[in-house]
């Protein structure tokens, strides 16, 4: 097996290998592109080196089988082609196998940051690692090691923290969770996004980080290097600019800095048509990204453009035969290393449609994350725990909703909705596979929402969304599920107007792909009226509310902390919501430490060592049982 092999064998065979492949050989390699543009003839003739799913694209019926059926045809067409190079399939797992109706479904980073548990970070990876494998797939774009450092950015709850070292005490855990020795349970780890993604000007998602190397070294850079030393196979470029040029076009950045002074040994990869935005012509992309760095490329739908262009900037002297040679060797380096050649087709797999899949022992583990994941931020007079035998009324749009408490990149890339009230109001065709952006109408199969989990444990508790019922009855208190609603990548940006891209764009080289923006204000209650409204129709009747806030950043919540008793982060806590019962009755205690600072005031961005840092809740903030105070 290819584990037992020493780096000196792996790179002997990587070279016999490339004797025998010829330009277009190679060049096939260098190609990634979409389940939906590519066919597993295609994937044949061209010599094809990894197909992907993008956020919602699947296979039939969206099943471990459906899955498992599909790579397989891609796998066969591979091997059967002149190079015989088996492919590798690529998914944005990021939060458990996030894309498989049925998987179990982790907290999202930002949660995870809170609970200061490196060895369970490797579990939830191992769990995560195993669920790929039951759908014979064997690439993973995680785990994302961005620094978010501005809660504006609409992909702050992909980030563990907003310090450095608690995002590099995850890195290496993560890398080891998912790698493993390369055997039979491991799939491969993917670092991203390279580098600083986290730091953009306003938290504009795919803007620009303008700041010096010494601070892109000590807060973006840092966490990548025990990831680097765990073995990670693969980085991906990222979107954003540093100063102005972007990182997918950026040769210091990508080459001398990875390649060589951190001696990354395995293969970059573009993100989502990420080198189109380095020129307005395709044509001369894809010589700036080759040249730049890059070696896989992600390519949604012209591969075959790509090859074209790619083969005459060989032929024309524009790339150097040494670079492709280079990248290629990276890639295979991966797929020996990985033991791909060896490893079984993926319709016989150990793994392959295995029925751990989504099972109780995978779930207890991400209900543990959960519970470990909480933030208490106040418990007025020791309102919580509550009693099991109390009379509770669960209210809030985010009460009874499995998809709401996933967030976005489940099921679809925008994640997906159980309510009626759907967030329908962007359109963009330059999403990912599937075409469509927006929250989709969908369901989360095996999941419990947290209305149902408390259900379980307080068999007097009663559900009213909007609070009315409270009325109507003698009510201990009332639970309120409140926050934000599903969104990814651009489309949960906070900008207040139109300025901020139009100066975003006169900084950087190059273009930009604009969404539109989840709303234009921090303040909770400008984002969500009807999140207060709920509280106060609980509230007004004498009634004390313990509010649960799920979002995938620190929000200004002032006027819903002041009209609550009780309040708890819940971030987005993913598929099991039973963890949140858990402990808000008492069977477990909050352990969670906020891992990021919590500011007072839309216009604040205080970040741990800042001077005059006076934030609403500082960084490391999170009440329990144990202590009152």
């Amino acid at each position: 097996m290819s584990q037992a092999l020493s780096e000196q064998e792996i790179y002997q065979r990587v070279e016999a290998i490339m004797q025998n492949l010829n330009l277009d050989q190679k060049i096939g390699q260098m190609v990634q592109t979409e389940r939906m543009a590519i066919n597993p003839q295609e994937v044949k003739d061209y010599h094809i080196g990894s197909v992907l799913s993008g956020g919602g694209s699947v296979p039939g019926t969206n099943l471990p089988s459906d899955w498992v059926s599909m790579n397989d045809a891609y796998w066969q067409a591979s091997v059967e082609s002149q190079s015989g190079i088996p492919l590798i399939y690529g998914v944005d797992a990021i939060h458990g196998h996030n894309n498989v109706l049925g998987a179990t479904i982790f907290p999202h980073n930002i949660g995870l940051g809170c609970m200061r548990n490196p060895n369970l970070i490797k579990q939830i990876a191992a769990v995560t690692a195993k669920e790929i494998l039951a759908t014979g797939v064997e690439w993973t774009f995680a785990p994302t090691l961005a620094v978010a450092r501005n809660y504006q950015w609409g992909r702050t709850y992909e980030s563990f923290s907003e310090e450095p070292a608690l995002v590099a005490s995850y890195a290496d855990k993560f890398v080891e969770g998912l790698q493993h020795d390369f055997g039979d349970d491991s799939v491969i780890a993917c670092l991203k996004h390279w580098v600083g993604d986290g730091g953009t000007t306003y938290g504009i998602d795919q803007g620009d980080t303008r700041i010096s190397e010494e601070e892109l070294r000590r807060i973006h850079i840092a966490p990548y290097l025990p990831a680097l030393r765990a073995g990670a196979l693969t980085v991906m470029a990222s979107f954003n600019s540093w100063n102005g040029d972007k990182c997918h076009g950026h040769r210091y950045l990508l080459n001398d800095v990875l390649k060589e002074e951190l001696n990354f040994k395995g293969f970059i990869i573009s993100d989502w048509d990420g080198c189109d935005y380095l020129d307005a012509d395709f044509r001369t992309t894809v010589a700036l990204g080759v040249n730049a760095g890059i070696d896989m490329f992600m390519v949604s739908e012209k591969w075959r453009e790509f090859i074209h262009h790619l083969r005459d900037h060989v032929n024309e002297g524009r790339v150097e035969m040494s670079r492709i040679d280079d990248a290629v060797r990276r890639i295979l380096y991966v797929k020996v290393k990985y033991g791909i050649f060896e490893k079984p087709r993926p319709a016989e797999r150990k793994w392959s449609n295995n029925k751990s899949f989504g099972s109780k022992e995978n779930r207890e583990v991400a209900r543990e994350a959960v519970r470990q994941s909480l933030v208490l931020l106040k418990n007025h007079d020791g309102i919580l725990p509550l009693k099991k035998s109390a009379k509770i009324l669960v209210a809030g749009k985010n009460a009874d909703d499995c998809g709401h408490q996933c967030g976005g990149f489940t099921v679809a890339w925008q994640g997906v909705s159980d309510s009626a009230e759907e967030r329908t109001n962007v359109h963009i065709l330059d999403g990912y596979a599937s075409g469509q952006a927006g929250v989709q109408k969908g369901k989360i199969i095996g999941g419990t929402s947290i209305w149902k989990g408390i259900k379980q444990v307080c068999p007097e508790a009663d559900l009213s969304l909007d609070g009315s019922k409270a009325s109507n009855g003698n009510y201990d208190a009332g639970i309120v599920v409140i926050g934000e609603t599903p969104y990814a990548e651009g489309m949960g940006d906070i900008r207040r107007d139109d300025n901020t891209i139009v100066e975003m764009g006169s900084m950087i080289k190059g273009l930009m792909k604009v969404l539109a923006p989840y709303g234009r204000s921090l303040v909770l209650n400008e984002l969500h009226p009807e999140d207060l409204m709920a509280i106060k129709n609980i509230t007004d009747q004498g009634i004390p509310a313990i509010v649960v806030l799920l979002s995938g950043r620190p929000l200004i919540i002032q006027k819903e902390l002041e009209a609550s008793s009780a309040f708890v982060a819940a971030w987005l806590p993913g598929s099991e919501g039973q963890g949140v019962a858990d402990v808000l009755f008492g069977d477990y205690d909050f352990e969670g430490k906020l891992s990021f600072t919590w500011q007072k005031h839309q216009d604040e961005n205080f970040h741990i060592g800042d001077e005059h840092y006076k934030p609403l809740f500082p960084f490391g903030f999170g009440l329990n049982y144990r202590n009152k105070a």
